[in-house]
C-alpha cells in the first residue's frame, strides 16, 4: 500500500542520517565539540568534531527528527490495516512464534484469572505513550508468562497479526535482535514480546535499543523474564525513564486465594510466593532434578539457586562487563556466594548480621520448639523428648538438605559490607521487606525488621527440619505421641511467625501515606502490630495469632494498661483492639474484637 512504501521510504532516509545529539564542554577554557549517540548494537559512542562539523551533524539530526515526526504521524494511521500474517516464513535468526503458531501458545491461557497487574501491561500496548517499553519481571512461577498469553489471547484480530513473540537464548545478542527487529518492523508487526530478554547478550549496557530505536517509532515492547535484577540495572540506567515496571514476584494471599481458587492461609504459608504446587523429597536425585517438582516444580533448593543466587550471579556477571560485583566478587570466584544466600535466606526473620553466615549453624525453629514443649501447660502436650535428641546428627542431615557450610568450611571472609549487599539485592528482587519494631521509649532507635515475602519458601525449610528430625534415630525410639507433638509443634511455630509476617507486610503495603505499621515492643511484651495514623493521632493495636481458639490469655498484652498508656503517650488515642486470627470474626458479650484473619487480608486489597 502507498502509506507503507512511503513509510519504508522514510525510514531509509532517517537510517542515512546521523542519530544522538551535539554537546560541547569547556575545558581550560576551551570549547569542545562532541557528537554522541548509540549504535544498532545499542552501545553509546563519544567523537570530538569540529565546529564546522558539529554545524553540519546538528543541522542532519533536526532533519532526522523532522522525518521520524512525519513517520509518527503515518504511523498513527496503520492501526486500521490488517495484515494477514498467515503463511509468512521470516528469516530471523531468534526463536519467534506468530500467525497460527502464536495463537496455539497463546490458547494455553484460555480460562486462566488474571493477575492484578494484567491491566498496567494492556494500558501500555494500547495507549498512546511511545518511547517506552514495559518491563515484566519476577521469579519464577509467577504468571508472567501466562500475563502474555493472556493478553495475546484477548487481542481482536487485526491488533494479533500484528503481534509477534520472541523465546529470547543465551544465543542472541543486541546485533542479532536488532536485525530481526528491523525485519519484523518492516513486515507490519507492531506488538513485539521478547520473553528472557535478559539472556540476550549485552542486554543491560545496551537495552535502550528498544525504547530509542523502536518505541520511539510506535511500537509496543514488552519485555519480560525471571532475572529481576538485570530489568533493575537496566531500568535505572540505559532504560531510565524510559520504562514502565511490573514486577510479577509479590502475591498478595487474596490474589494467591482467587487464582488458585484455594481460600485457606495455611496454604498460602505453604505454597504462598508461586503460583504452582507439586510435591516434596529432599533427597530424592529424581525430584531434585530439573524437571521434578516441589510446590514450584522445582526442590526449594534447587529454586533458591537458580531463581534467586543464579539471579543474581548473571545479572552482576553481566552488568558492566561483570564491573558491579563490588564487595561480593571474592565469594562469586571462590564459588561460596550461593552459600550465603542460602544462609541469609534461612535467618530472614531474624537479625541480618555478619554472624548469620560466620557462627556455626543452628536451627531456630528447633531451639524454639523444644522450650514452648517443655513449658506446655496441659500435660497431653508437654515432653521433654526433643531436649535428648542429637542435635548435631539433626543439624548436620539439615545442613545438607539446605546445602549450607559451617564457618571453617568457608575460604573468603565474608565482610559486613558483602552481607548489605546481598540484603540490597534480595530488595531489589522482592524477597525482603524492612518493616521496623519500635519501643515504647522514644529515646530508643527501631529495631529493624525483615519481612520474607515469599512464605512458602520460609515454610519449606521448616519442613525440611522436621524431616531430618524424622531421620534421626534419637527421634525413631520416641513414642508417636511424642513424634507428633515435636513435629506439630514445630511447624505450628513456623506458621505463626510466618502469619506475623504476611498480616505486617500487606498491612504496609496498603495503608495510606500518613499511616505507619509496624511492632511495639515494651521491656516484658510486644503489640504485633500497631497502626498509627498521624493525621488523627489514632492508632490500632493487634494481636496475631496461628489459632481458631478464642483464649482469655491471648489479650494479656492488649488490655495491660501500662503498655496502653505507654502507647497513647505517643501514637495518640487508641481507637481499636483486635485479635486477628484463624477462627470466625465476632464481637464477645465483652465486647473484644475476633477477626478472622483471611477476611482481614482479602479486605486489605479491596
Amino acid at each position: 500500500m502507498d502509506i507503507e512504501k512511503e513509510i519504508n521510504e522514510l525510514r531509509i532516509q532517517i537510517d542515512c542520517l546521523p542519530k544522538g545529539c551535539v554537546t560541547k564542554k569547556t575545558i581550560n577554557n576551551k570549547v569542545y565539540n562532541y557528537h554522541q549517540w548509540t549504535d544498532e548494537s545499542g552501545k553509546r559512542h563519544y567523537d570530538s568534531i569540529s565546529i564546522e562539523t558539529a554545524d553540519m551533524i546538528s543541522e542532519a539530526i533536526e532533519q532526522r527528527k523532522r522525518l521520524t515526526g512525519i513517520m509518527k504521524s503515518l504511523l498513527k494511521k496503520i492501526p486500521n490495516i490488517a495484515y494477514n500474517t498467515a503463511g509468512r516464513d521470516l528469516e530471523l535468526s531468534s526463536n519467534a512464534i506468530y500467525s497460527d503458531d502464536l495463537k496455539n501458545m497463546a490458547a494455553m491461557a484460555e480460562g486462566l484469572e488474571k493477575r492484578a497487574c494484567y491491566d498496567i501491561i494492556e494500558d501500555y500496548l494500547y495507549g498512546n505513550q511511545t518511547d517506552k517499553v514495559c518491563l515484566v519481571y519476577g521469579l519464577r512461577r509467577t504468571g508472567k508468562t501466562t500475563l502474555i498469553r493472556q493478553l495475546i489471547l484477548n487481542m481482536d484480530e487485526e491488533v494479533f497479526n500484528k503481534t509477534i513473540y520472541i523465546k529470547a537464548t543465551r544465543n542472541d545478542t543486541i546485533a542479532s535482535i536488532n536485525k530481526d527487529l528491523k525485519t519484523i518492523r518492516n513486515e507490519g508487526f507492531k506488538y513485539i514480546f521478547i520473553d528472557e530478554a535478559t539472556l540476550i547478550s549485552d542486554f543491560i549496557d545496551s537495552s535502550s535499543l528498544f525504547s530509542d530505536v523502536y518505541a520511539a517509532t510506535g511500537m509496543k515492547i514488552v519485555l519480560s523474564g525471571t532475572d529481576s535484577l538485570g530489568f533493575y540495572f537496566a531500568s535505572s540506567c540505559e532504560l531510565y525513564d524510559r520504562a514502565i515496571m511490573v514486577h510479577t514476584t509479590f502475591i498478595p494471599y487474596s490474589e494467591h486465594a482467587r487464582l488458585l481458587k484455594i481460600k485457606s492461609v495455611d496454604e498460602y504459608i505453604r505454597y504462598g510466593g508461586t503460583l504452582k504446587a507439586g510435591e516434596l523429597g529432599f533427597e530424592d536425585s529424581e525430584v531434585n532434578s530439573a524437571d521434578a517438582s516441589f510446590r514450584d516444580d522445582e526442590s526449594t533448593r534447587r529454586y533458591i539457586d537458580t531463581a534467586i543466587c543464579k539471579n543474581i550471579q548473571h545479572s552482576l556477571s553481566c552488568f558492566e562487563d561483570g564491573g558491579h560485583f563490588r564487595h561480593l566478587k571474592r565469594l562469586y570466584e571462590a564459588n561460596e556466594l550461593t552459600n550465603a544466600i542460602n544462609r541469609i535466606i534461612q535467618d530472614l526473620n531474624h537479625k541480618f548480621t555478619k554472624e548469620v553466615i560466620l557462627e556455626e549453624f543452628k536451627s531456630r525453629d528447633l531451639g524454639s520448639a523444644a522450650q514452648m514443649l517443655r513449658a506446655a501447660k496441659s500435660q497431653d502436650n508437654r515432653t521433654d523428648a526433643l531436649d535428648n535428641i542429637n542435635k548435631e546428627v539433626v543439624v548436620s542431615r539439615l545442613k545438607r538438605i539446605l546445602d549450607i557450610y559451617e564457618k571453617d568450611e568457608l575460604t573468603q571472609h565474608i565482610s559486613v559490607s558483602a552481607l548489605e549487599e546481598i540484603k540490597e539485592y534480595l530488595e531489589v528482587l522482592d524477597l525482603i521487606e524492612v518493616s521496623e519494631i519500635k519501643t515504647a521509649k522514644e529515646s530508643e532507635e527501631p529495631l529493624e525488621h525483615i519481612i520474607f515475602t515469599q512464605p512458602g519458601m520460609r515454610y519449606c525449610q521448616a519442613e525440611a527440619l522436621v524431616y531430618s528430625l524424622m531421620k534421626s534415630s534419637d527421634f525413631k525410639a520416641l513414642s508417636e505421641r511424642e513424634k507428633l507433638l515435636i513435629s506439630q509443634k514445630i511447624l505450628d511455630d513456623v506458621r505463626g511467625i510466618i502469619l506475623e509476617d504476611i498480616v505486617l507486610l500487606e498491612t504496609k503495603k496498603t495503608v495510606s501515606k500518613d499511616e505507619q505499621v509496624f511492632k511495639l515492643q515494651f521491656d516484658a511484651g510486644e503489640f504485633d502490630m500497631v497502626i498509627y495514623n498521624s493525621l488523627t493521632d489514632t492508632c490500632a493495636i493487634f494481636e496475631i495469632k496461628h489459632s481458631r481458639e478464642q483464649v482469655k490469655s491471648q489479650w494479656k498484652n492488649l488490655l495491660r494498661e501500662d503498655y496502653c498508656v505507654q502507647t497513647e503517650k505517643v501514637y495518640g488515642r487508641i481507637t481499636r483492639k483486635c485479635i486477628l486470627y484463624t477462627g470466625p470474626s465476632m464481637i464477645t458479650k465483652e465486647g473484644l474484637e475476633y477477626k478472622n484473619v483471611e477476611e482481614y487480608l482479602t479486605d486489605l486489597w479491596n
